[in-house]
């Protein structure tokens, strides 16, 4: 191989005034269209640094991932990786020895029957001696908690277990830098939690640099430094208190912050002296019992007592009205499931049980959420709803008929129970977003002039207006597209709507736009909302019944501040508790008079103020 020059360099990573444009070209070889990704960037890393990179869909950010590998090369500027320049193609194989990539989804990167001949399978095409490769293979699966899987097949773990499998065929390869583009976004808590305390660990023990892009603000707040990109330029730079700090400026680039430090925002709105930018709580429970001074001693024992009381009486009456949404009373029942089982492979070696003896009942009007980790069975259950699935035993009755029954029409139930995969942009694939949305009333039976109709009123509710008509699909950012494949399943006009983890991927921004669509169209028109998510948070704030799954049973059905009581019981499933309830379970801890089931934000701060006589 060519040996190619190495610029001595005191950063890692050192870029200057990079851009880089997008080109499509016409059937004649001429440029149609271009859009500029990245805008003059400066960027500075030091080896050893842990760096996060934030930022809202289209600001840039996996763009610049790609720079940094050089899967992609700059249109303008210079980039440097361990004294390589990019831009020099005979560079490449140098640099990808030096910085290693982890994409968002480990299927994409994982190739081999085995784990650990996946683990090897980079260190083999470096030309390493076979007994070396071992030697790495085993280092890095030890490193990343995974040795003793190493013979099984990737097919059988996890999410957590698969990511952790791509980072460790990263780590055999002994790079300086590892590169993470949303490696967490499709895990539940409990492989988020697995795959961050494994990169930190690198870090700390190994010295590799870290480079994480992530939409989750609490992976953010132990990093060296935060970059925030906009519209393809670096527009804050600093440490995760300096950024934190400035909670107006991020919502402005469609960004948010740990919900610890927007508790303490919200405090300090309501006339709290307490600092910008608190991380954690304990730094919050800390700068609470400073302000209240000898907290135990600034009221009264009466006083105590009445605010301990007023909160026990407000809990009861939020408690009896979540209680009173969550019966029957008044509803109508809409699906009821009895002692359902559903059997992958069955009678073959890799049969495998995915829903055993599910029974539940779901009312007409009711916004459910179904929480799980990965493999629980969420995604196997949803998808008998509209029969895509069919048990292997048992019964599910749509409106009180069997539709397992002869001749049901299975057709029909499609129709009224309509169901947002995971990625709901796959299921766009028309020219225009127009003839999309009307695809699924044509089919329906309905003529061009109803279709367009319900349609164009599908668009309207989902907040695309008339401009959007005649756009591509796949020119729309990822939250329009969630919206244009929403559309299209509420333009037949379905009773119940289900949706599998439809905020995945998306920025703080449009999560918080598609969640407040779904309880807005719940609110409007009574539909049955069913959503799958891993975040805690979003099932606390939105959805007033939770349904927990494990190893393809139900674990827990209950509103959520009953559900999310089981803060232990979740955590050994793989799941959390919202992060506001363990700050309210650290001051109840302390002795402060607060009910710590609360779950949202809202509620905490109304406890706060209460439990301080505010």
């Amino acid at each position: 191989m060519k040996k190619t020059a190495q610029k001595t360099m005191k950063n890692i990573i050192e870029g200057h005034g990079l851009s880089f444009l997008y080109q499509h070209f016409d059937e004649d070889g001429k440029v149609d269209f271009a859009q500029t990704a990245l805008d003059g960037v400066d960027l500075e890393v030091e080896p050893g640094q842990f760096i996060a990179i934030l930022g809202h869909n289209g600001s840039g950010k996996s763009t610049l991932a790609r720079q940094l590998n050089a899967l992609l090369l700059p249109s303008e500027g210079t980039l440097y990786v361990d004294g390589y320049d990019t831009r020099d193609e005979s560079n490449l194989w140098n640099i990808r020895q030096s910085a290693g990539m982890v994409f968002q989804n480990p299927d994409n990167q994982i190739i081999a029957s085995v784990v650990e001949e996946d683990v090897g399978f980079g260190p083999e095409n470096m030309g390493i001696p076979t007994e070396d490769i071992w030697v790495r293979v085993e280092k890095a699966l030890r490193s990343v908690g995974m040795w003793k899987m190493r013979s099984s097949s990737p097919n059988r773990l996890s999410g957590g277990q698969k990511q952790r499998v791509a980072i460790a065929g990263v780590i055999a390869m002994k790079p300086k830098c590892i590169v993470l583009d949303e490696p967490t976004a499709m895990l539940d808590p409990g492989g988020r939690a697995e795959v961050i305390r494994t990169v930190h660990e690198l870090n700390r023990t190994e010295g590799v640099t870290v480079i994480l892009i992530t939409h989750y603000m609490e992976e953010v707040v132990d990093a060296d430094r935060v970059i925030v990109m906009d519209q393809g330029k670096v527009v804050l730079t600093g440490t995760p208190k300096e950024i934190f700090s400035q909670v107006e400026l991020l919502r402005k680039h469609r960004l948010d912050v740990p919900q610890v430090t927007l508790l303490a925002y919200e405090l300090k709105q309501k006339g709290l002296d307490l600092p910008d930018g608190i991380l954690s709580p304990e730094e919050l429970l800390q700068n609470l019992d400073t302000l209240c001074g000898q907290r135990k001693q600034c009221d009264t024992e009466t006083a105590l007592q009445d605010t301990a009381q007023a909160a026990d009486e407000t809990a009861r009456v939020v408690h009896k009205e979540l209680r009173k949404s969550h019966t029957d009373e008044g509803r109508t029942e809409q699906i009821r499931i009895e002692h359902l089982n559903y059997i992958y492979d069955p009678g073959t070696a890799y049969e495998r049980t995915a829903l055993d003896d599910i029974s539940l009942t779901i009312h007409n009007g009711e916004f459910i959420g179904i929480i799980g980790h990965t493999g629980s069975g969420k995604s196997t259950l949803i998808q008998h709803l509209n029969g895509l699935n069919r048990a292997s035993s048992g019964r599910l009755l749509f409106s009180g008929e069997d539709i397992y029954s002869e001749g049901y029409p299975m057709r029909a139930l499609r129709f009224k129970v309509g169901l947002v995969f995971q990625y709901p942009e796959h299921q766009l694939f028309e020219s225009d977003v127009l003839k999309d949305v009307c695809f699924g009333p044509k089919n329906q039976g309905l003529s061009e002039e109803e279709a367009l109709a319900r349609a164009r009123e599908a668009m309207r509710s989902v907040g695309l207006d008339e401009s959007f008509e005649k756009k591509s699909p796949f020119d729309l950012s990822g939250g329009q597209k969630r919206r244009a494949a929403i559309a299209g399943i509420l333009a037949m006009d379905p009773e119940v709507l289900v949706l599998d983890e439809p905020t995945a991927g998306l920025d703080p921004k449009g999560r918080d736009e598609i969640l407040d669509l779904l309880k807005s169209l719940h609110e409007e028109r009574n539909i049955t909302i069913i959503l799958v998510s891993h975040s805690m948070e979003d099932v606390a704030n939105y959805v007033s019944r939770i349904i927990v799954m494990d190893e393809g049973r139900i674990l827990y059905d209950d509103v959520p501040e009953k559900v999310f009581i089981h803060v232990k019981e979740l955590e050994s499933v793989g799941l959390a508790a919202p992060r506001v309830t363990y700050i309210m379970d650290a001051l109840r801890r302390d002795s402060w008079d607060v009910d710590a089931s609360v779950t949202t934000i809202a509620q905490a701060r109304d406890e706060i103020l209460r439990a301080l006589g505010r």
